[in-house]
């Protein structure tokens, strides 16, 4: 009896490259090769071609949203398009629903489950996700509270943002003279909201996974799945201009309708701006193939460098941030290196750079700076020279005691080591210097008379 045995492999998901043991392959012919690049460029574009957030639900109905939700839209709508007021007013809701570009011809669409759908229709979009998880964490990262949201987002929002504890934060500004405090909002609430519904609006919802705010002590973690579309914050702070493409176009188009996000596209540079003006410091974005993660401290970490900022007016937003992302450690590429040598913001040779005399003296670094550039060349050999005068001789144990301090606090051991050996062969190389081994010990001694 011939035994016949059927298989059936499930499609790849669109837009997503499949790989084999962190590999991806693809046909040439009747050959298994690797993919290009160009390929995977072809899979990756396939999540733009289509609109995931536009798509229509067949067997959803108004009756699957929420009637708060629709009431809480019209109030957003009416009050972003004042002018028509009144004829908003006369709508009915599925009029409203079309006119707000939630809904197509009546047609219920993923974007309306999301914004306006009742808490027990997610599951029409699945297996999409539509959650939005606060955690309160405490300074060791451990989890004290959370509250998981749901559709309807154009609710969700203001039901996480409640839950932030956003305090009095109190300071004083020693560049006023004066010794009362400063008391503001440890966060503006336009960035919160923004970046809310930034990650609202950019969600990768084919992912399935969900939005996150993480609230610690002194800072907001914002973070949703998907890459970042202008692919760096460079591009967005230089660019100062709307998008050309958005993952989902129809979401997007429907919060900006109802004032959910920016409507010129500029969001990201007014949270940045707004950290600028308070003396805080910029969102500290983490973008990475499949995320995208946004924190937004609320206190201020230095002072005189915050002021420093502040003054220098000359200073674009994206020096601004690629000075901020240097002070915070953060990884820059070469060509962001030469911008702020070029701008005379930073000293040295990569990958031992440091913070410019200048910024060093206005922010109150200079000890720092110092620690940072350390002695020069020649003050290493003079310290040298002296110091075998005065002892005769050094061991190299001794010498690289003796030198270690002095030398810049930007390299690492291995580098101060090497610093010292060919220190040592130079002078030894100019007869100022010679060595006496003992065994196993390296000694050293002067041949010029200083």
């Amino acid at each position: 009896m011939l035994r016949v045995h059927k298989f059936e492999v499930a499609a790849a998901p669109q837009g997503i490259p499949i790989a084999y043991k962190g590999h991806y392959y693809g046909r040439d012919g009747e050959s298994l090769v690797a993919l290009n690049i160009q390929k995977i460029e072809q899979i990756r574009a396939q999540r733009f071609s289509r609109d995931w957030s536009a798509g229509i639900i067949s067997d959803a109905s108004i009756e699957d949203l929420d009637p708060a939700a629709i009431s809480k839209a019209r109030e957003l709508y009416s009050a972003a398009h004042s002018e028509k007021s009144a004829e908003i007013a006369g709508w009915d809701d599925m009029t409203f629903l079309n006119k707000a570009k939630i809904t197509i011809k009546g047609k219920i669409t993923n974007t309306a489950i999301i914004l306006l759908g009742k808490e027990e229709s997610e599951y029409m979009i699945s297996p999409a996700v539509a959650k939005i998880k606060w955690i309160l964490k405490d300074a060791k990262g451990t989890e004290r509270d959370y509250m998981i949201a749901t559709c309807p987002f154009i609710l969700a929002v203001d039901r996480i943002y409640d839950r932030i504890r956003n305090l009095k934060y109190r300071y004083i500004n020693t560049e006023f003279q004066t010794l009362f405090p400063e008391e503001i909002d440890t966060y503006e609430p336009y960035v919160i909201r923004e970046a809310i519904n930034n990650a609202i609006a950019h969600q990768d919802y084919t992912m399935g996974g969900q939005i996150n705010v993480v609230e610690y002590d002194d800072k907001l973690v914002f973070s949703n799945k998907g890459a970042f579309i202008p692919g760096t914050i460079e591009n967005v702070l230089e660019s100062n201009a709307p998008e050309e493409s958005y993952r989902n176009p129809f979401l997007v188009t429907a919060m900006v309708g109802l004032k959910m996000v920016d409507t010129i596209g500029s969001g990201i540079r007014k949270m940045y701006a707004c950290q600028r003006d308070r003396l805080f410091p910029l969102p500290d974005y983490n973008i990475s193939s499949d995320r995208v993660e946004v924190t937004i401290i609320g206190k201020i970490l230095d002072l005189n460098y915050a002021n420093l900022l502040a003054k220098n007016t000359d200073l674009s937003l994206i020096e601004i941030e690629l000075l901020n992302r240097f002070q915070l450690g953060k990884p820059l590429t070469d060509l962001e290196m030469k911008r702020l040598r070029s701008r005379k913001l930073v000293e040295g040779k990569k990958p031992n750079l440091f913070i410019a005399k200048d910024i060093a003296r206005k922010t109150g670094q200079t000890v720092i700076y110092s620690r940072h550039k350390g002695l020069q060349n020649k003050a290493c050999e003079e310290l040298l020279l002296v110091s075998l005068k005065d002892h005769k001789t050094l061991s190299k144990t001794e010498i690289t005691e003796l030198l270690w301090p002095a030398l810049p606090d930007m390299l690492n051991d291995e580098q101060k080591k090497n610093k010292i050996r060919n220190l040592l062969s130079k002078l030894k190389k100019q007869k100022k210097i010679a060595n006496d081994t003992r065994g196993n010990n390296s000694i050293w001694r002067l041949k010029v008379k200083i």
